[in-house]
């Protein structure tokens, strides 16, 4: 069944804003559902998300109820270092794809949590593992999950505003210069390959923190830590430096120095985060897979 929330505007504000706020819902789920017609300022509909509410102003939000996902329960091996009530951190492999999409229906992270978790959130109304962020998939590490809608809304909200601390671990062509350093420069698709992600003058704002861990035979190891996070953007931007993360088939070179397969060395290795409900300052670690081992140690120093 749909859920029908009536409230009073009481101080001037956008409706998506304050429908994302009256519903607890995301930002972005507020907008689609304007656009849809479920929203009525004072008994007329309204499908502007940026209308100012003036206050005193009566906001009826009539949200359908979730579609099933389409995605089908897996009994896929999956390693989830914490869940609660509200929130799951799991460990995703490289190789494997977050959600299913055309060539990658079954198999993917999505399929494995249907399995594993018994609630997982509705926010994008359709019925789905609350999956808050993504990594790719050649890209090894760990993931938020939101277990209900509410702890959706708190953890998006997080990465909105840059609180959450995700650090990467990543080994790169060539030895860098410099000890530690940053990338900022805009990212979106790029102009010519609409499969890349380029720096451009009219992207979204990006920046990487990055801090040499160890230089090795030909290469580096760096930890990597986003304030932002685009497509890509940890591989863009240290391509853009001369840099690109070593075995990334995208970004790298068509000759690299090493033969890596499988995908660029690039580890998600922490995340920290505030608890929904509790408000405890939450923080884990993972090591990363045997590939990335292996290769680490075939390039240190003798």
């Amino acid at each position: 069944m749909s859920e029908r929330i009536e409230k009073i505007c009481e101080a001037p504000a956008r409706l998506d804003v304050f429908v994302a706020d009256a519903a607890q819902i995301t930002r972005s789920r507020a907008g689609s559902l304007i656009k849809d017609g479920c929203a009525a300022v004072d008994g007329a509909a309204q499908t502007k998300a940026g209308f100012a509410l003036k206050p005193g102003a009566r906001v009826t939000i009539d949200i359908p109820e979730a579609a099933p996902s389409r995605a089908e329960a897996e009994d896929i091996d999956l390693n989830i270092l914490y869940q609660d009530e509200d929130v799951a951190v799991v460990f995703k492999p490289s190789g494997m794809v977050v959600h299913p999409a055309a060539g990658n229906e079954r198999g993917t992270l999505v399929n494995a949590l249907l399995k594993h978790l018994d609630n997982l959130s509705g926010i994008g109304g359709e019925i789905r593992p609350g999956i808050v962020h993504r990594i790719d998939k050649d890209t090894s590490g760990l993931l938020l999950v939101a277990k209900n809608d509410r702890a959706h809304v708190s953890l998006s909200e997080q990465i909105k505003a840059h609180t959450v601390h995700r650090a990467y671990q990543a080994i790169l062509i060539g030895n860098l210069k410099e000890d530690e350093g940053f990338v900022d420069a805009p990212i979106g698709r790029h102009p010519v390959d609409r499969k890349k992600m380029a720096i451009v003058p009219d992207g979204r704002e990006a920046r990487t923190n990055w801090y040499v861990r160890e230089r090795l035979r030909g290469a580096t190891l760096i930890e990597a830590r986003l304030t932002t996070g685009r497509t890509h953007q940890i591989r863009v931007h240290m391509a853009s430096i001369g840099h690109p993360v070593l075995g990334d088939p995208v970004y790298g070179p068509k000759k690299p120095p090493y033969p890596v397969t499988g995908g660029q060395l690039l580890h998600a290795y922490r995340i920290g985060f505030v608890h929904p409900s509790t408000g405890e300052e939450l923080l884990f670690e993972a090591p990363p897979e045997q590939r990335f081992l292996k290769w680490l140690e075939k390039l240190r120093e003798r």
